[in-house]
């Protein structure tokens, strides 16, 4: 299979993969769930019922920190009212690209994780359990000089539960300006770099203890109060998208090529697809949402495939970048080989779900590339005119076997279109067809001419034996056939005969 980004290699500058949107979550490990923070009163000493009074001075705390900090650095902090508001763009009309440090600093009432005093009237005991309510958080946006734009939540009620925002490739662009590359970008894009393999062995290489220092760093910062519990912040990903960026040289170039792309891809990505893009494998139990979304927004036209947590999307940046991009909010929907833990103290090796913590970002790199490389191996045979001929040809042409001959399948004809599209049933797929799953929907035909259908099917590649049994299953040749037969009829013929019909 031939590559979309070799077979357009004149009209590409280069092919970048880098971390896109990162969210981090910080939280305090003895003070995250109420047992926890029960246990930290108890050894402190503080009666369960003060715990407004216990939690009231570390929350002025937070306020006279950022009060501190807005003053230190000439700048005012904006409450905003309207939840609908983006808070991004409130802050960029305070920053000139250029500026460095503590850039803006928003607040807003939202909601947090809290604790209630709980005295238990049948154990005697008293606890704090676990709510939700409403309280200040502030919103330090920053340029960071190692990791450039991005914000730290804070909330000014306990747990103080913190938020890191930053996007990697401004972290690289930061990289690259360090040893010297030039680069230009468009929002959060490169549409040139002067060494796109340097750029893709320094995006390669993220110094994950690196970042953990920046965000301690952070912590110290933004939150001091934290040491008040004498323990660091345990650092796990919210959310994090990981992009491949085909950069074309021209936008004309792209354009009628992205065109076809998303046309098709709308019509042939189904849930196996996503699945195998995913590395995953749907199973009759799977109670997860699956399917596509096409919009079209002020920046063009996008698809989006998701299966649970998981979402790969492929759009336009600019007319000119293809993006090919997946995002995931539960890392540990992905698996991989690491080393387990029992629980009687013993350890292997075997596939377990992606740790949450922030060190699992190096395994999450080839993961996600990965999905990424399917992705676009999939929209390459898309495009690709020439796979497309040959397996026409090998549907439609007769063929010979022990000196019978078997007609290919004509998407024209009626009948022919009458088994495709009954072999579409969710059913089949699942669990295959037998004969009698045929007899079924064609009750006129004789058991010689639902052999003979079968057989055909077999010959021409459209299904396949299992084992020794009579029970069959859809080849990846016979669900292309069927979806062309299907966009053959509903989505060409018919509205082209109407439309004729109409003038």
């Amino acid at each position: 299979m031939e590559l979309l980004t070799d077979r357009y290699k004149d009209n590409i500058s280069g092919v970048l993969s880098c971390y896109d949107r990162i969210v981090l979550k910080g939280t305090l490990p003895t003070a995250c769930y109420a047992e926890g923070m029960t246990g930290y009163m108890f050894r402190n000493n503080i009666l369960i019922i003060d715990y407004t009074k216990f939690a009231d001075p570390l929350r002025e705390r937070i306020r006279a920190n950022a009060e501190q900090l807005a003053t230190s650095n000439n700048i005012s902090i904006e409450f905003v009212r309207n939840s609908n508001a983006r808070k991004e763009d409130i802050v960029k009309k305070h920053f000139d690209g250029k500026k460095t440090g503590l850039i803006h600093i928003l607040s807003a009432m939202e909601a947090c994780q809290s604790y209630l005093p709980w005295h238990d009237k049948v154990s005697h005991k008293s606890f704090l359990k676990s709510t939700q309510g409403k309280c200040l958080h502030y919103y330090f946006y920053f340029n960071d000089p190692d990791i450039g734009f991005g914000y730290v939540r804070v909330p000014t009620w306990c747990p103080f539960q913190l938020q890191v925002y930053f996007n990697g490739h401004n972290l690289l662009a930061n990289e690259l300006t360090r040893q010297g590359i030039a680069f230009t970008m468009l929002d959060n894009a490169f549409d040139y770099i002067a060494d796109f393999k340097k750029a893709q062995e320094i995006s390669n290489s993220l110094d994950v203890s690196k970042l953990f220092k920046k965000l301690e760093w952070f912590s110290d910062l933004y939150c001091p109060v934290y040491k008040e519990f004498k323990q660091t912040y345990h650092w796990s990903i919210m959310q994090q998208e990981y992009a491949t960026d085909i950069v074309f040289k021209k936008q004309e170039d792209l354009k009628p090529l992205y065109e076809d792309l998303i046309a098709t891809a709308i019509h042939t990505v189904k849930p196996a697809n996503i699945a195998t893009f995913l590395s995953q494998k749907i199973h009759g139990n799977y109670e997860g949402e699956m399917g596509n979304n096409y919009n079209i927004r002020l920046e063009g036209s996008r698809i989006k495939h998701s299966m649970g947590p998981v979402s790969i999307k492929m759009y336009d940046k600019f007319q000119k970048i293809l993006r090919i991009e997946t995002t995931v909010n539960n890392v540990s929907f992905f698996k991989h080989y690491r080393t387990v833990e029992h629980r009687d103290g013993t350890t292997s090796q075997q596939q377990a779900p992606v740790k949450k913590n922030i060190f699992s970002l190096s395994a999450l790199t080839e993961i996600m590339l990965a999905a990424n490389t399917r992705y676009l191996t999939f929209i390459s045979a898309i495009e690709d005119n020439s796979v497309g001929k040959k397996k026409l040809h090998k549907i439609t042409t007769s063929k010979m076997k022990n000196n019978r001959t078997y007609k290919g399948f004509n998407f024209f004809n009626k009948a022919d279109q009458d088994v495709l599209v009954y072999l579409t049933s969710g059913e089949f797929n699942i669990s295959g067809f037998r004969s009698k799953d045929l007899k079924k929907r064609f009750k006129k035909h004789t058991p010689f001419q639902l052999s003979r259908i079968l057989q055909r099917l077999r010959v021409i590649g459209l299904i396949k034996r299992i084992g020794k049994t009579y029970k069959y299953y859809i080849t990846t040749l016979g669900n292309e056939a069927i979806l062309t037969a299907l966009k053959l009829k509903n989505i060409v013929i018919i509205p082209q005969l109407n439309y004729v019909a109409a003038a």
